[in-house]
């Protein structure tokens, strides 16, 4: 992978450049202490990706966004900042990753693994009212509210009969999020190929899965007290297969 870090802070960008030394299948080709430059450098060539810091004086990180729209130019973003105020309106300008600073090795770690697997098979289609990218879901429960999760804390999805509309079930949070009613099944699989639906009522994130037994899906902690999700017979086949290949 071809990488190009922008950020006004030039010991930011050393400390980037170095951390990501330790991984052999990228590269640092081009650094940017501005905007404008790392326009420049997008007009002679366009990386696989790019670190975008967002706080950055003439031009910001989200404007950087805008104008790659403007451009037609796309490649992957991971915005850098110290401040996660910043994250809804990235991911809304199709952002790909999002990291905050100082870079965490593990935090790094996590998004060179998302890159490796989008690299190998890009995922760029919107759901609809689920939007899905880059990792991450933006859960839309009405007109105003919604909610930004990371795909791999929901482990599951569930359809409430009595409000019509199906939840997600999600790490460290004792209330599922309801989801608008027009969301459907189909869209929820498509966010991200490690769900699968296990029955008409419930669709599972496969990583969650520990076992079945006796029909019914047992999951890894935090999920662990997940008794509940049957395995239809029309389903098991597909379930185990995706089971095993994972």
């Amino acid at each position: 992978m071809k990488a190009i870090i922008i950020d006004e802070d030039k010991n930011a960008i050393k400390d980037l450049t170095e951390k990501l030394t330790a991984y052999n299948d990228i590269e640092v080709v081009a650094t940017a202490s501005s905007a404008t430059y790392g326009i420049n450098l997008l007009k002679a060539d366009i990386p696989d990706v790019i670190f975008l810091d967002v706080e950055m004086p003439e031009m910001s990180g989200i404007d950087f966004l805008q104008e790659m729209e403007n451009m037609n130019v796309w490649c992957r973003v991971v915005v850098t900042t110290s401040y996660s105020i910043h994250m809804l309106p990235a991911f809304r300008h199709d952002a790909f990753d999002f990291i905050t600073k100082p870079v965490n090795p593990k935090e790094l770690d996590t998004v060179m693994d998302h890159l490796r697997k989008d690299i190998i098979t890009p995922k760029r289609t919107p759901v609809n009212e689920a939007q899905s990218g880059n990792g991450f879901m933006i859960c839309y429960t009405n007109t105003e509210d919604f909610q930004l999760v990371n795909i791999s804390t929901i482990g599951l999805f569930r359809y409430n009969g009595d409000l019509r509309s199906w939840e997600v079930v999600i790490a460290n949070q004792d209330t599922p999020v309801k989801l608008k009613r027009d969301v459907t099944n189909k869209d929820l699989l498509s966010l991200d190929n490690s769900f699968v639906q296990v029955n008409q009522k419930f669709i599972i994130n496969i990583n969650c899965l520990l076992k079945v037994r006796d029909n019914y899906c047992y999951f890894n902690p935090p999920f662990d007290d997940v008794d509940y999700v049957k395995v239809g017979r029309m389903y098991r086949k597909r379930l185990v297969d995706l089971f095993v290949s994972f």
